[in-house]
């Protein structure tokens, strides 16, 4: 997968997260992942179609990050994953997925979203209908983790 590509991906999480949440993630190492059980309790996932690609993008927050980051975007901190913190996630997708458009479209590289689905609870999975390979990348904070999947059929 190509770096140039993923990278937007990535800085848009961290500016995002920095920006409205007040959270610092640390990266760790990319990997493949070849299941589709999501590593934490909350999944944000977004489509791409462009001329030159088509994909999806998932990030998955661990149920306390998902809940400091609602109660540091809102002041309140919801006792459980709850329909605003699905919003809020799906949200956040959004936002990750339009900060990289906006940068690869400066490369040449256009592409549509499709709007965000939420799906939680323990061992949910992620179906990323794309018949590519799927790059997974875990976050470290001190609230829990998130993980960022990105898959493209190019």
């Amino acid at each position: 997968m190509n770096a140039e590509f993923v990278n937007p991906f990535i800085s848009g999480l961290l500016n995002v997260l920095e920006t409205m949440a007040q959270t610092s993630l640390k990266p760790g190492k990319p990997m493949k992942k070849k299941t589709d059980i999501a590593k934490g309790d909350v999944s944000g996932l977004i489509g791409m179609v462009g001329p030159q690609v088509k994909g999806s993008l998932s990030i998955t927050f661990d149920e306390n990050l998902a809940l400091t980051l609602m109660e540091r975007m809102v002041g309140e901190r919801p006792a459980a994953i709850d329909a605003d913190v699905a919003d809020m996630v799906g949200e956040i997708t959004n936002m990750i997925c339009g900060n990289a458009k906006r940068e690869l479209s400066e490369k040449g590289f256009d592409f549509g979203m499709a709007t965000p689905i939420v799906v939680s609870g323990k061992q949910h999975t992620i179906s990323h209908q794309v018949d590519g390979p799927k790059l997974i990348m875990p976050f470290h904070s001190d609230d829990g983790m998130a993980h960022m999947e990105i898959c493209f059929d190019k």
